[in-house]
């Protein structure tokens, strides 16, 4: 189906979000305009338990796009680096809906210690279902997203420590509920600069970065940009630290969309 309504405001999405699963003490939002994120650029060093040099990572929006005639975030996660004994080279593209901000199209292609996976999802949300590698047809959630999109949705949700918020949006139904713990506060000095951050704790049941046994966390700035300043998981080979070198803000005019 042709979406024509016009982009709303994430005010909307996460309030009913919170009716959902509603946080612990409250359901306030941080309204974000997604459209305001075009053209970041943010890259990380990436260092084996914060010591051992790796290589780096980036999370950009790489523009608009036009998925099945609705207009898309088209966002990338990469992650390059490694050692003598083990290598990591991990790209996540997701493309998520403007106007409700859900998940229309996933692309993962991971390549951990020789291991090689990879994995496109075309996941239709008004329908009801998504389709893996273009074959297996399965049912999907309710606006759902995908492991890269959560990234971002992250940044419109009101984050208050020691709150604990869950969400059954994950495009893989039995993977629900997705959950973020905001754990604490920190001061985080990182090459790009000083943040004041709260810290998450997100856990995706199954596999990627913050599946259970990773013990993952995000430290997200605590302003208006709500920016991914540091990034830690578990791995097969040990616990890495992504930390924030540079940031390229957005472009003042987001790029058009195109077929």
């Amino acid at each position: 189906m042709t979406r024509s309504a016009p982009v709303l405001a994430l005010l909307l999405l996460a309030t009913r979000a919170a009716a959902q699963s509603p946080p612990v003490g409250g359901d306030s939002v941080h309204e974000v305009n997604p459209r305001t994120w075009s053209g970041e650029h943010l890259q990380y060093d990436a260092k084996l338990w914060g010591v051992v040099p790796l290589g780096g990572a980036q999370l950009l929006v790489a523009g608009m796009d036009t998925v099945r005639g609705t207009e898309a975030l088209h966002i990338r996660f990469v992650i390059d680096g490694g050692n003598a004994f083990y290598q990591l080279h991990n790209e996540w593209d997701s493309w998520i809906a403007l106007p409700d901000f859900t998940s229309l199209r996933f692309v993962q292609d991971n390549n951990e210690g020789g291991r090689h996976t990879h994995h496109d999802y075309e996941i239709f949300p008004d329908s009801g279902f998504y389709r893996q590698d273009g074959d297996s047809t399965l049912p999907t959630s309710p606006q759902p997203l995908d492991d890269a999109a959560f990234f971002y949705f992250v940044r419109t949700v009101p984050l208050v420590a020691g709150q604990r918020y869950e969400f059954n949006r994950y495009f893989k139904p039995d993977r629900n509920p997705v959950v973020l713990e905001v754990v604490g506060r920190d001061t985080l000095d990182v090459p790009a600069g000083r943040f004041d951050c709260l810290v998450v704790r997100p856990i995706i049941k199954g596999g990627g970065i913050f599946k259970e046994g990773a013990d993952g966390r995000l430290w997200i700035s605590n302003d208006d940009r709500r920016i991914v300043v540091q990034i830690k998981s578990r791995f097969g080979f040990g616990a890495i630290t992504m930390r924030l070198t540079k940031i390229t803000p957005p472009t003042d005019e987001p790029d058009a969309g195109h077929p």
